[in-house]
């Protein structure tokens, strides 16, 4: 396909970012978008065993520190709506609650009345993003949960704790985030770097080793992020 309606179909302001970056070289251009494509692909099968593993985890400790099954919908009278998640605005005087997790809870029961789905916890479990998950490690949840969360790490190394999985976390989020947009992971500014991609796959895989060291052996066979990214560099 001609470039001309690889831009067309692509946007102008979408592959102009890489043509400055391979300095108006098209063909070049076109091969580093389709390498930040194939970079973007190669983190999905990562990105899904590393969000199940994670809510599931986090599910089986919250079961059990709740002594319910259930806590996920339970919750929504109990630490979803902690009076320490309501504080007032310093500048503006507004009251601000946060209920993001209640609100998400409620959102996905909604759905699933308005698609006539019978409603469970385990479909409640499933339904929740990403975000819901990190922001138990948020300090506000973290602290109403008594620090269960961290629970999901039985191989987290000596000196670190809630601080790192959460900064991992949030930057795996941000990342996720971004390919699911199809955003560009291949820059810093306007020049070509990979550093941030290969960032987030390491802490993919810490976190990964962190809940389950095994676990990074079980994806070998389908992690070819390294891979893609050595190719791209050569583009």
């Amino acid at each position: 396909m001609k470039f001309q309606k690889v831009q067309l179909y692509l946007s102008s302001q979408r592959i102009d970012r890489y043509l400055i970056a391979t300095g108006n070289k098209k063909t070049r251009a076109v091969s580093l978008y389709k390498a930040n494509l194939k970079i973007a692909q190669s983190f999905h099968p990562l990105l899904g065993v590393l969000e199940v593993t994670l809510r599931n985890r986090i599910n089986t400790i919250l079961t059990t520190h709740f002594s319910d099954p259930d806590w996920i919908t339970n919750q929504k009278t109990g630490f979803m709506v902690a009076p320490s998640l309501i504080h007032i605005d310093r500048k503006t005087g507004r009251r601000i609650t946060n209920d993001f997790l209640k609100s998400s809870v409620e959102k996905s029961e909604r759905r699933f009345i308005r698609l006539g789905v019978p409603i469970t916890c385990g479909k409640i479990i499933a339904d929740q993003s990403l975000g819901f998950w990190t922001d138990l490690f948020e300090v506000h949840h973290y602290k109403l949960l008594l620090g269960r969360p961290i629970k999901v790490f039985t191989n987290l190394p000596s000196g670190h704790g809630r601080s790192d999985a959460c900064d991992r976390l949030n930057k795996i989020r941000q990342f996720r985030n971004r390919i699911n947009h199809n955003e560009p992971i291949c820059f810093n500014g306007a020049v070509i770097d990979f550093t941030y991609v290969e960032e987030v796959y390491d802490a993919i895989r810490e976190i990964l080793s962190w809940m389950e060291p095994e676990l990074i052996k079980w994806v070998k066979e389908i992690d070819n992020v390294s891979t893609n990214i050595a190719h791209a560099k050569t583009v």
